[in-house]
């Protein structure tokens, strides 16, 4: 095995945990798998015949092109919705998957995740998720390490002020198809009933279009009644959604004629949804593997 192939040998073992720093830098799957191959490129054409640790300088190079990733990015909506993993709840995640969901990060924490700062969100992904000390995240950052952990203390109360999901998949999966077939009922009250009277839904449908159902638009919509007023007019739509696996959790996708026109994501706190999802961008849908 030639020095070329053997590189290639041991990036492909660190390729996962690549991934899922990226995913959690990111919230978006084609713009970590491009961090991650960008980190390839470099790896390539750099000479780390001295490299004693790889795995960690490859992170380090990771989180340098996702820090330049999101500086260049403009601010987001508040209705944005990341990326989601989805896989049917029957076949479980395939290896890929599993690599990105390691440690299960929810959808509802991406999106907390993307309030934060570039170098506060690198610091709290780097610390908090992969235990990355201080003072290798001070070198990507360009600040000392005592400015770098309070980026991370900064990045922790923002979330940590938001509460934690039940984390319970039977109960959760309950209370999924429990939305699912009120919506597809049109029980407005029985909709009310699941949700928490604070909830609220972000739906994320990109530039408009009328191919998914009038009302998918982009919008933030909070409040319990307002919220079921939104999840009625989705309910055409509910006949071709299904339980699915979104990161790790049940929630639902909804596939019209083999083709992904949306993912929704739930959070359940002390058994009442508290915060729903909805990805109904169809240029982004169209990047992500139909469950199957």
């Amino acid at each position: 095995m030639d020095e070329h192939d053997q590189l290639a040998r041991q990036f492909e073992h660190h390729r996962g945990h690549l991934r899922a720093v990226a995913y959690r830098m990111l919230g978006s799957l084609t713009e970590a798998e491009d961090a991650v191959q960008e980190a390839w490129l470099r790896l390539s054409r750099s000479d780390v015949s001295d490299v004693g640790n790889l795995a960690g300088w490859l992170t380090t190079v990771v989180s340098r092109v996702c820090l330049d990733t999101l500086r260049s990015r403009k601010s987001r909506r508040e209705d944005f919705v990341p990326d989601p993993i989805v896989t049917r709840e029957d076949s479980g995640p395939g290896p890929e998957e599993q690599a990105v969901q390691a440690d299960a990060i929810g959808l509802a924490l991406l999106v907390v995740l993307e309030t934060l700062a570039p170098a506060e969100r690198l610091a709290f992904v780097l610390h908090d998720m992969f235990g990355v000390s201080f003072d290798e995240i001070a070198t990507i950052v360009d600040k000392s390490p005592a400015a770098t952990r309070q980026l991370a203390s900064r990045a922790r109360r923002r979330v940590q002020g938001k509460p934690v999901g039940d984390g319970d998949p039977g109960r959760q999966r309950e209370i999924v198809n429990a939305f699912l077939a009120a919506s597809r009922g049109g029980d407005f009250e029985a909709l009310l009933e699941l949700l928490d009277p604070d909830v609220v839904l972000r739906a994320d449908a990109g530039a408009a279009t009328a191919e998914f159902a009038g009302p998918a638009v982009s919008k933030l919509v909070r409040g319990a009644r307002a919220v079921v007023e939104q999840a009625l007019l989705f309910s055409r739509m509910a006949p071709y959604t299904e339980l699915s696996l979104v990161n790790g959790m049940p929630g639902a996708a909804t596939v019209v004629n083999g083709r992904l026109m949306g993912v929704m994501d739930l959070k359940v706190v002390d058994g009442k949804i508290t915060e729903i999802n909805i990805l109904a961008d169809l240029d982004r849908l169209e990047q992500l593997p139909i469950p199957a």
